[in-house]
């Protein structure tokens, strides 16, 4: 029995507009159900504020407002999530008493939310223990990717697997390098296919590694992208920047409701 996480990358087109309404919201209001819905079966439930990006990293499906991250010890435990349906006694409040309009619920959207499950620990380890904390800092480069409409899973896993991560490993600035595949859970298959870190100690070693001198990459026969890393950003490819710690544990901030 392996311990899971749902996580969750929002992105928002109002920035810095929409933050304050979007934080009292979460904190208020979602957490809360969130937390009323999965009672003690929550074991941990974080969230992360992105990180402000150096111009050259917006071409790759940023992520701007929060990814969240609820664990769970193990599938089992992990209450059922049907799509388009409730996920508990209580519906989520999608619009806070304040806003004139409603936050946007999940969905087709021109910018759609990602969320996958994965296990906590990851399933695929490329790049670990090269420095310990004290040697070195942490800018995660946190990515969630699938693969072209079309392309058979397995095939898109064989490129990934056992050629592009092998090429990765010779970015000059990379500190570390694991993922985890995607689980499908009960009433939610997985629509994305791997969660992604690549680390780096700051954005100038991101900028020399994906930049400015990065390894010769094999382009896959199916990539409808032309360039590294040959998935269509906010399509195909999803990532943001994150701190090593979360800035909010909700289960400590959080009321749940009755």
């Amino acid at each position: 029995m392996s311990m899971i996480k749902d996580v969750f990358m929002l992105y928002s087109a109002d920035l810095p507009n929409e933050l304050p309404s979007f934080e009292r919201w979460y904190l208020r209001y979602h957490a809360a159900e969130v937390m009323s819905n999965r009672g003690p079966l929550l074991v941990r439930f974080l969230g992360y504020r992105p990180l402000p990006v150096i111009p050259e990293a917006l071409d790759y499906g940023y992520y701007n407002l929060r990814v969240t991250e609820a664990w769970f010890r193990s599938v089992e435990e992990r209450p059922a999530m049907v799509i388009g349906k409730p996920s508990g006694i209580l519906d989520y409040r999608w619009q806070a008493p304040w806003m004139e309009t409603g936050l946007p619920k999940p969905g087709p959207e021109p910018i759609p939310s990602v969320s996958l499950t994965v296990p906590t620990q990851p399933t695929d380890v490329f790049l670990a223990g090269k420095y310990t904390a004290d040697e070195m800092p942490i800018l995660r480069w946190y990515i969630a990717i699938k693969y072209p409409e079309g392309v058979p899973v397995e095939e898109g896993e064989d490129w990934f697997l056992n050629v592009h991560s092998k090429e990765v490993l010779e970015q000059p600035g990379l500190t570390a390098y694991f993922s985890s595949r995607a689980i499908d859970m009960p009433g939610r298959p997985a629509t994305w296919v791997r969660l992604v870190e690549q680390w780096y100690a700051d954005f100038n070693g991101w900028k020399r590694s994906v930049i400015d001198s990065p390894p010769k990459y094999t382009r896959p026969s199916w990539a409808k992208h032309d360039k590294y890393p040959f998935l269509e950003p906010y399509v195909d490819f999803a990532s943001t920047f994150l701190m090593e710690r979360a800035d909010h544990d909700y289960l400590k901030e959080a009321t749940p409701y009755p």
